[in-house]
């Protein structure tokens, strides 16, 4: 195991050099992953090393064990072992929702040292990305708030356009500070993050799975050339792998997705009942939830096919393409209402529905279900636990061992890709959503803000509530930024500053015949003038504190003239004992 050390270098872990290695917020020597990381080890590690199989007994079970193969994986096939899984520290826990989930005293104070102690570092960082955004958020939540019910009078054309440019460097501003909170939090908690080492699959002709380009290579021998093309090979069909995917991806959105999505906005449109109208969406939301399931287990199939190099690259690509059907389910029908038929009352009534009604929904569904999950476990285990006693019994029985009662809480889980996303999968989909439903009509109803800062304030407490009380607690994985989430938020930007334009528009050209007049013009210019401020901040701006890089320089150094000092000394004792050996 390699942990990182005072000079900020990650080195292998030796208990003789223990005060070289630095340690955790909490005052412990190993974080919350790290000891995950050595229980798994030690528990699967436990192998038949004898030269025979092993006979095993489990009440009127018998398997073999065969040789080389980890105990706890047999045990586990066997159905022996149901679930490896972390248990809740009560004494932790209980100090967390004291601290975190009751503290109602500030709502965005989270105690995030206590958080990454606890659950490991990348629900940390989603907690403290939630933090500062819900904190960002009250800003352009004021703001719309007073551009939604003021009468500014003759001035009233005026204030749109500034609206729009004030949310546009706001969004622009915080993921720039986004990205300094971030590497300060990780130089706090003594974390470099470094590239996993690379590897590819190497697919033939049959999409079916060969060699890997190590294998081939050793096949090789030393022939330098031969191993050069077969990386640049494998390199270059497995960028070909992802275009095919994106490109099935891509297609099935447009000729299936779409369609659907443009008949329920066109219904909706032309239906004058309120009762029809509800009807239709009832139908159109059971409809689109095996539509999306569908879509991602069909992106799951393909990521198998991809040359990721690794776990992380792999949920990063699942994120883009579940992203992709979603943001067609969520915007397609805004946008329809929005500029083919300009119809902004509609628009304003899709919007309300879309922040308040679903946000309700899916605050109550994601608390609600965890429970009733976990109470019909429960049922189930008694009703069990009765069966087997048959009566011998005549008190009420109960599941009172805390490892039982663990077990039987739901996991903290993706509904899409649960082998390479947890939870958070879903908390960051509905916040990027949201994100941009927000802001890509902000012009039509600024007072959407206010909606997305009440939501964020919830989701705090509801998302710190089901960890701690409804859920088992999560496997710690180890992520030090929010991945190919950020990449999205950039994205929802840009695609912002062209809706909000196109919105400013339709807004000044009631008779929809598209004239470049003075206003127009302007409009079109500012959109270009602030694509243009959106990637020069982003480039103005760096991406750490001044004290984050000074300390990494500073580490470098000392680093440097460590390894310089042992290289002097192990190149002198070599020439001694060259000299000595001469003069003998």
């Amino acid at each position: 195991m390699k942990k990182p050390t005072h000079i900020g270098m990650d080195l292998q872990f030796e208990w003789e050099e223990v005060k070289a290695f630095a340690r955790q917020p909490d005052g412990s020597l190993f974080s919350w992953c790290e000891r995950f990381e050595c229980y798994t080890h030690l528990l699967y590690g436990i192998v038949n090393e004898s030269k025979l199989s092993l006979p095993l007994k489990w009440d009127s079970k018998e398997c073999v064990w065969e040789v080389g193969e980890s105990l706890l994986r047999r045990l586990e096939y066997e159905g022996i072992v149901k679930r490896v899984f972390p248990l809740h520290v009560e004494i932790q826990r209980k100090n967390l929702q004291r601290s975190w989930v009751l503290n109602w005293r500030n709502f965005t104070n989270q105690p995030i040292d206590d958080i990454y102690s606890y659950f490991g570092l990348k629900i940390a960082i989603y907690f403290a990305f939630l933090r500062m955004y819900t904190r960002w958020l009250l800003f352009p939540a004021a703001y719309g708030l007073v551009v939604q019910v003021v009468d500014f009078g003759s001035l009233q054309f005026l204030v749109l356009p500034i609206f729009f440019i004030s949310i546009i460097l706001w969004a622009v501003l915080f993921f720039q500070f986004w990205k300094r909170k971030n590497s300060a939090l990780l130089a706090r908690w003594q974390i470099h993050y470094s590239a996993a080492g690379q590897g590819c699959k190497f697919l033939g002709m049959e999409w079916s799975s060969l060699q890997s380009p190590l294998e081939l290579v050793k096949n090789l021998g030393s022939d330098k050339t031969k191993e050069k093309e077969t990386f640049q090979r494998c390199e270059w069909f497995g960028y070909l792998m992802q275009f095919r995917n994106n490109t099935i991806i891509i297609s099935s959105i447009i000729c299936l997705q779409l369609p659907f999505e443009l008949a329920y906005a066109h219904l909706y449109e032309v239906m004058d009942s309120d009762m029809m109208k509800f009807v239709l969406t009832t139908v159109y939301l059971v409809l689109i939830q095996y539509i999306t399931k569908f879509g991602g287990k069909i992106s799951m199939k393909l990521i198998e096919c991809e040359n990721d190099e690794n776990t992380e690259n792999q949920a990063d690509s699942l994120v883009y393409k579940v992203f992709g059907l979603y943001f067609m389910q969520s915007y397609i029908g805004v946008f329809y209402h929005a500029l083919l038929h300009r119809n902004f009352q509609t628009l304003r009534q899709v919007l309300i529905q879309r922040l308040i009604v679903s946000q309700v929904l899916e605050n109550l569904l994601e608390n609600s279900l965890p429970y009733l999950k976990y109470s019909y476990k429960k049922y189930k285990a008694v009703r069990n636990k009765k069966k087997q006693v048959k009566g011998q019994s005549n008190g009420k029985i109960q599941v009172n061992s805390k490892v039982e009662k663990e077990y039987l809480k739901p996991s903290y889980s993706a509904s899409i890709g649960e082998d390479l996303e947890d939870g958070l999968f879903d908390d960051f989909l509905q916040l990027t959503l949201q994100f941009g439903m927000v802001m890509m009509f902000a012009c039509a109803f600024p007072l959407a803000f206010a909606f997305a800062a009440v939501n964020s304030f919830t989701e705090i407490r509801t998302v710190a509530l089901k960890l701690l009380t409804m859920l088992k607690r999560p496997v710690p994985r180890a992520a030090p930024s929010i991945g190919a989430w950020l990449n999205i938020f950039q994205f929802l930007i840009v695609m912002s500053i062209c809706t909000n334009s196109a919105l400013l528009v339709c807004l000044y050209d009631q008779e929809g015949k598209w004239k470049i007049e003075p206003g127009l013009a302007a409009i079109l210019i500012l959109e270009h003038v602030l694509l243009l401020v959106k990637f020069g901040l982003s480039r103005f701006l760096p991406e750490e504190p001044a004290w984050v890089k000074a300390n990494r320089v500073k580490n470098a150094k000392q680093a440097q003239g460590m390894y310089s000092k042992q290289l002097l000394r192990s190149i002198s004792l070599r020439e001694k004992a060259f000299g000595l050996m001469k003069t003998e």
